[in-house]
């Protein structure tokens, strides 16, 4: 909140620098001899409404000025002398040009606010925010993208309840730009599906391996073939207080108890990602472990463990959350976006995605 103040001062003075510069000119040009002009500043003050004003404001702008430097040279008697008419010409000419300037960038934010737009939609289509409860639990989610304005990449999460227990996947798609994302919502669209019919977590895996081989089958880009997934798929039965966990290739979960003990919940037998069945078939165990009442599960990508300081150290989630307590998984992953863009100097180099589920006390 204390840079509000500064920030706004500068914003307010940008905008009314236009004006200033007109009138610190045409005191100029009236104060000094004739051959000293103030022409820089009657061309500078259109140029600085292009980007800042409205098409009017700037037709505005550049009118002022040529009506200063035209009031200018009648009350110095001038008018008509080449230096004069020279300066009036520049001045005419910038305005022009000042009023084209603002077209094209107004054009350019419309389209830019459309793109944002854009994102945005198809960031709810692929990753729709769930519920805050669902089968009783609490639940939170957070996308926090590497690139600026950036709404989607490779990170997925997703929460379905259904009739085995909650379902969870958090993963992470090996590349980015469209290929990415058109892979985020193949698993996204697979898990959904695989978490209502299957009866196994182990089977949700398999069905994810085989939509992803299917689609590299009907692509041609060599990145199709050598794509794969990192996930954990986690499994919260009803009325049992356990967690059973699938990881293909993914930085292991965490689990946060109430008294502040963090365990992380690594994979006792690694298995690949995704996508790179060809390279050999192993069973899918799902390992169970206790998830007590008031205990928080949370499930990332590796954009939170990877995130790096000014030092090249890494952050360790487990132990920045050790002996703290968080009123709701909200909480959580609001102070977990924070703390890492304060770790990482506000730059990531990767998007993170955050999932937290709590059992209720």
């Amino acid at each position: 909140m204390e840079q509000e103040g500064p920030i706004s001062y500068a914003r307010t003075f940008v905008r009314a620098l236009p004006a200033l510069l007109l009138v610190v000119g045409a005191f100029y040009d009236y104060l000094t001899p004739m051959q000293f002009s103030a022409a820089p500043l009657f061309t500078a003050a259109p140029l600085v409404a292009a980007p800042l004003y409205s098409r009017r404001g700037t037709v505005l702008t550049g009118a002022a000025s040529v009506l200063v430097v035209l009031a200018i040279h009648t009350r110095l008697g001038i008018l008509l002398e080449a230096d004069a008419v020279t300066e009036l010409v520049t001045v005419v000419t910038v305005a022009v040009l000042a009023v084209l300037i603002n077209v094209l960038v107004r054009r350019s934010s419309e389209q830019l606010a459309s793109q944002r737009e854009i994102a945005e939609a198809a960031q709810r289509a692929v990753l729709p925010r769930p519920g805050e409860r669902i089968g009783g639990f609490a639940v939170a989610v957070r996308y926090e993208a590497a690139q600026a304005d950036a709404f989607i990449g490779g990170d997925l999460y997703a929460v379905q309840d259904s009739p085995h227990g909650v379902r969870l996947i958090v993963g992470d798609v090996r590349g980015k730009g469209m290929g990415a994302v058109a892979a985020v919502a193949i698993v996204i669209g697979a898990f959904r599906e695989a978490a209502e019919q299957e009866a196994t977590l182990e089977a949700v895996a398999q069905r994810l391996e085989r939509a992803l081989a299917r689609e590299g089958t009907r692509r041609d880009s060599v990145d199709a073939f050598e794509g794969f997934t990192t996930a954990v798929l986690a499994e919260l039965p009803h009325g049992d207080g356990a967690v059973r966990i699938v990881n293909r290739g993914h930085p292991p979960p965490l689990l946060l108890h109430a008294d502040g003990t963090v365990d992380a919940l690594p994979a006792r037998e690694p298995a690949l990602p995704l996508g790179m069945g060809e390279l050999g078939t192993w069973p899918d165990r799902a390992e169970q472990h206790g998830f007590p009442a008031g205990a928080t599960l949370l499930l990332h990508t590796d954009g939170l463990s990877e995130a790096r300081d000014a030092q090249g150290r890494f952050y360790d989630p487990r132990a920045r959350l050790a002996g703290r307590s968080f009123a709701e998984p909200g909480a959580l992953l609001s102070a977990l976006a924070a703390e890492v863009r304060r770790h990482s100097g506000g730059f990531l180099t990767d998007d993170m995605a955050l999932l937290a589920v709590r059992r209720p006390s």
